[in-house]
């Protein structure tokens, strides 16, 4: 650890540098789920199963009973993880359930009043007696969590709690974390040591990243992972734009994407530059409109921000001058590079920090990787990252009803935008400037813990409560 990553890794309170040093590969940043909500909805759906097939494999069980505490508990409904722990207990995970199959499964659950526990032998699963909403009720360790009990055939019984700490990723009350003997060549945990190895090596972020995942794989199989999210982020764009009709869970909210795009088509090639603003925030829009239909989508570095990067990456192959299949790779490791340093030295989790830690990070993510794309420095794409968090700091995470929709569709727009702005006006400058993505990193920490809980995804806050639900 560098002298400049030992001084960070001591102003943080209460942080081991073994959690701010584990090693992230690409694969635990961007990973393929189910909509609406990673922390809500993937994560939930992880641990369920989890508990499941550990349970199962003790012997028989005759029932099983999960209780939902802090923000799962006060926006659990309107981000699906009630439909998330049913599935995730009858042995789905997000990266295997086809979305299409969801509701025929849960009406099977819902009708027969059991489930097929870790996808075996069916228990009995009453959702008002077994699925339990502890609103008001928040554990330590999380504000997302969960406790699972299961009661054994032989009269013994079982339990659990979980965390679902962002971006899809759990953690189990009383393990450790897991660790990962692994080596990276150059291992970073800060801003200014990502920039020094840059210095050292001559290697770009980037590059750098992409040496540290042959600790893990090939570059043939890195690069084909690459690919893979690059086809599903893209495929979602596609699927968004096509598909019209009401969003679910009450709000009413009609999706616009397939509209826009019907009328950006009919007025043909323009000169206008509101023209380009247009379509990104048409490709945000579609991705997060997919998402809160419960579609696929890639977690980028989340569900409720799946749109800012997909729609940033299709606005580099579609509107810059020479765009390549290496240019989006590079676009995508370095985004995962500043990804990795939220994750380690604050939070992704919009129950911790509010939406400054979703769409803010996103578009600090989405700023380097175009930046780097478009030819710019390591300063140059470390001034990008922080650009775009800097005018993020501070974001609330109020969606009304719950629901991944209002405002959180619309602020994925706002967050492509902000992103590409952020990268032209890093590639302007020479990547001095005088606050460093470190210091906006840490005072995004410090504000997202200052900030009151009712504007951290509990729907207490904000338009949450001053919009009147129709």
């Amino acid at each position: 650890m560098s002298d400049s990553e030992t001084d960070l890794a001591d102003a943080r309170p209460g942080t081991e540098r073994a959690d701010i040093a584990r090693a992230i590969s690409v694969v635990e940043l961007f990973t393929i789920g189910v909509g609406p909500s990673s922390s809500h909805t993937v994560g939930p759906m992880r641990a369920a199963f989890d508990f499941a097939d550990r349970v199962v494999a003790r012997g028989p069980v005759a029932r099983v009973q999960c209780e939902l505490f802090g923000s799962l508990a006060l926006t659990g409904h309107g981000h699906a993880t009630d439909s998330a722990i049913l599935l995730g207990l009858s042995g789905a995970t997000p990266e295997t359930i086809d979305p299409d199959a969801i509701p025929t499964a849960l009406a099977a659950i819902r009708e027969s009043g059991t489930l097929p526990l870790a996808g075996g032998t069916p228990v009995p699963f009453v959702e008002q007696g077994d699925l339990l909403f502890r609103r008001g009720t928040f554990l330590p360790g999380h504000a997302n969590a969960m406790r699972f009990t299961a009661w054994a055939a032989d009269g013994g019984i079982e339990q659990a709690v979980y965390f679902s700490i962002g971006g899809g990723a759990i953690r189990r009350e009383g393990e450790p974390a897991a660790r990962v003997n692994i080596t990276l060549p150059y291992p970073f945990s800060s801003g200014a040591g990502l920039l020094e190895i840059g210095d050292a090596t001559g290697r770009s972020i980037g590059e750098i990243v992409a040496a540290n995942e042959r600790a893990w794989r090939s570059d043939e199989e890195t690069h084909a992972f690459l690919d893979a999210v690059r086809e599903a982020m893209l495929a979602c764009v596609t699927r968004g734009c096509a598909a019209d009709g009401m969003l679910p869970g009450g709000l009413k909210v009609r999706r616009r994407a397939k509209d826009l795009h019907d009328r950006l088509l009919a007025r043909g090639p323009r000169s206008d530059p509101s023209t380009v603003f247009e379509w990104v925030s048409l490709w945000a829009l579609a991705v997060n409109e997919e998402n809160a239909a419960g579609g696929r989508v890639v977690t980028a570095p989340t569900n409720g921000a799946a749109g800012v990067l997909p729609a940033v990456l299709k606005y580099y192959e579609v509107f810059t001058a020479a765009p390549t299949r290496e240019g989006s790779r590079l676009l995508l490791t370095t985004a995962a590079a500043i990804g990795f340093l939220y994750k380690k030295r604050a939070s992704i989790s919009a129950a911790e920090m509010g939406c400054q830690g979703e769409v803010g990070v996103a578009c600090s993510m989405a700023a380097a990787g175009l930046a780097a794309a478009l030819g710019a420095t390591n300063r140059q794409i470390e001034n990008a990252a922080e650009i775009g968090m800097e005018h993020n700091l501070g974001l609330t995470c109020d969606p009304i009803g719950g629901l991944v929709q209002i405002p959180c569709i619309e602020r994925n727009t706002m967050g492509a935008i902000k992103a590409i702005n952020a990268a032209y006006l890093a590639l302007q400058g020479d990547g001095q400037h005088i606050v460093s993505l470190d210091a906006v990193i840490e005072t995004m920490r410090q504000t997202g813990e200052d900030m009151r809980s009712k504007y951290k995804e509990t729907s207490l806050g904000g338009l949450a409560v001053n919009v009147v639900e129709c």
